[in-house]
């Protein structure tokens, strides 16, 4: 037997080894039971004695109180509805003709720019065509201002009546000329229209290499300079792989109406273009090359389908980075790596999904510091059942909440389809209150969704300021008026001061129907300023700067960004509203690279502008 195997022999000691322990272990068990019992005994004698009232000592269990919130009354600015006394005569073409191709459920897109340099805000709305050689050969609407929110048209003599499927304008100084110049997002070859003066327009597209491809479905374009080198670039976002047979072939129906406009999840993605301007008219196309092609990990087709695009130095590092609103997919966040690259960062943002880990359906976007703390926000306008959303930066490190429901705006929001959003102070009292535009796509929805109707009102959420925590309160049509809230199919929308008295106006654009354009008749005597910025070094007006103004004790902050909400783009000077407040104490410019310039003894109640130094 070898040794693993052998085993040890019992013997009388080990034996009497083991039973001292079990007669140990039955002492220990004895002893334990007694002391239970004693204690038993003894308790129950106390609870049986003690005087009755000691029960009166017991601390109730109460439900915790809800905390109050404050009473807070919305100010009294009332909107009215201008747009036929103004001149306006447009009525938006889809070219729907009951096929229902889903071109035709997105809208067109509106712009306020000075085109002809008199120093008022002039209006351009975007149209589209059919798609037949039958079909009217309709075009966008240029509209002059006549400095007192009147209206001319002015679109045969700009050179701007082409006809094309349009969607967007993003409008721009692109070649340092002093004169803004148009790109239009397109179904198809996108247009560039360089600025002439005297009014006139000539289309560009061709030589400046900006076009894309005849089979492109481009929805949001912005302009900006990417690499900082006083030039600006160009970014154009598209939506999805479509076309006229594919959308038939799919064949897309609701129950009880029929063929029904198809859904984006069922067509491909689509990669956004960057084109970086060389600085003698002509552009290169970098999208490659500079990190903007995101392709599904699973498949490797292309991820995006933007609608909104929102330039924004994310860090503060001085260089511009960018957020795009994707329609259910995941929103990208491009962040500037100072190389002519980006890294997309969305996910580890927190912007990319939902407090759920789900993707949205996103389409208008704005970014604001709405708050004094100069937190910077992201909103975004989300489908119908949908939340508005609301990120706001925590401690400054690119990281994002979305605090929707605490600021007021989310469950007020949910039940509405949104499209154009912009943050904007539309009662002049210094802190920036949001706007959003909203309106169906199936003209029977509410067939089949009780819930939802085609044309949807506006919505208006007054900032409270920072003694109320900054939350938004809606406003109702007893706060602002009837006009601002009559249902529409809204899409596009955008700001300006029409008629030079310093508060902002508003445009909305609708599906095949007239524009609508409200006059800001706010009377609460609050004081503004207003400032327009000449670059030198950087861009010739200044987009993608930060101002930062100090009076009375606080701060606000305004970025030079007219690219906001859906397919559209508001004035470029920027409005500071003061309130009460009488002095402004100093003007910080934050010019795209980080170069700081500070301002004194600002006039109030006029425009100023600013030059670079």
């Amino acid at each position: 037997m070898s040794k693993t195997d052998e085993r040890p022999e019992p013997s009388e000691n080990l034996n009497s080894q083991e039973d001292d322990a079990v007669i140990g272990r039955a002492l220990s068990w004895s002893l334990g039971l007694l002391l239970g019992i004693s204690i038993v005994i003894c308790g129950g004698w106390w609870f049986f004695s003690r005087p009755e009232n000691e029960s009166q000592r017991i601390t109730p269990l109460l439900p915790p109180e809800s905390p109050v919130l404050p009473t807070i009354s919305v100010p009294k600015v009332m909107f009215r509805e201008i747009g036929k006394e103004a001149g306006l005569e447009f009525v938006h073409h889809n070219g729907a003709e009951g096929e229902k191709l889903l071109p035709e459920t997105m809208g067109g897109g509106v712009a306020f720019f000075d085109y002809d340099s008199d120093g008022d805000q002039d209006l351009l709305f975007v149209n589209g065509i059919g798609w037949t050689e039958q079909s009217p050969a309709t075009s966008s609407v240029l509209y002059a201002n006549d400095g007192s929110g009147s209206f001319t048209d002015a679109t045969e003599e700009s050179g701007l009546d082409v006809p094309f499927y349009g969607m967007g304008a993003a409008v721009a100084d692109y070649d340092r000329d002093g004169l803004p110049d148009i790109y239009f997002t397109v179904v198809g070859v996108n247009r560039l229209f360089r600025n002439l003066g005297n009014g006139r327009f000539q289309e560009t597209t061709r030589p400046a290499g900006v076009g894309g491809a005849e089979t492109d479905w481009s929805t949001c374009a912005a302009w900006f300079d990417y690499d900082n080198d006083g030039y600006l670039d160009l970014f154009v976002g598209n939506y999805v792989r479509w076309n006229r047979e594919l959308d038939l072939q799919l064949g897309a129906t609701l129950t009880g109406i029929g063929r029904a406009y198809g859904q984006p999840m069922n067509f491909q993605g689509a990669h956004p273009y960057l084109f970086r301007n060389r600085g003698d008219g002509t552009f290169e196309d970098v999208s490659e090359r500079a990190g903007m092609q995101v392709a599904n990990l699973a498949t490797g087709v292309p991820e995006a389908k933007a609608l909104g695009a929102a330039p924004v130095d994310l860090n503060r590092d001085g260089w511009m980075d960018l957020i795009l609103a994707n329609d259910t997919v995941r929103n990208f966040v491009y962040s500037n790596a100072w190389d002519r690259t980006y890294r997309e960062i969305g996910v580890k943002t927190g912007i990319a999904y939902d407090a759920y880990g789900k993707a949205r359906g996103a389409m208008g976007i704005d970014t604001a510091r709405y708050r004094e703390d100069g937190a910077l926000a992201v909103g975004i306008a989300n489908f119908a059942n949908e939340m508005t959303a609301l990120y706001v930066e925590q401690n400054r490190q690119m990281i994002f909440t979305d605090e929707a429901i605490p600021a007021g705006v989310g469950p007020a929001s949910r039940l509405l389809l949104k499209f154009g959003l912009f943050f904007f102070d539309y009662d002049l009292d210094g802190w920036q209150d949001l706007l959003t535009v909203n309106g169906h796509l199936e003209e029977e929805i509410s067939r089949i969704q009780k819930s939802q109707r085609y044309r949807q009102p506006a919505q208006l959420f007054w900032n409270s300021g920072p003694d109320q925590g900054c939350r938004f309160v809606v406003a109702g049509a007893e706060d602002s008026g009837a006009d601002l809230f009559a249902p529409i199919v809204g899409r596009g929308s955008a700001f300006a001061d029409i008629d030079g008295d310093g508060d902002l106006d508003v445009v909305m654009t609708q599906i095949g129907g007239p524009p609508r354009l409200f006059r800001n008749e706010q009377r609460l005597g609050h004081r503004w300023v207003r400032i327009r910025l000449q670059g030198v070094q950087q861009n010739r007006e200044g987009i993608g700067a930060w101002l930062r103004l100090l009076a009375g004790g606080r701060q606000y902050w305004r970025q030079v960004m007219p690219f906001r909400g859906y397919l559209s783009q508001s004035e470029l000077p920027v409005t500071f509203g003061l309130g009460k407040i009488a002095e402004v104490e100093r003007l910080e410019i934050i010019w795209p690279g980080g170069r700081r310039q500070i301002i004194e003894d600002l006039p109030l109640e006029r425009t100023i502008e600013i030059r670079e130094q």
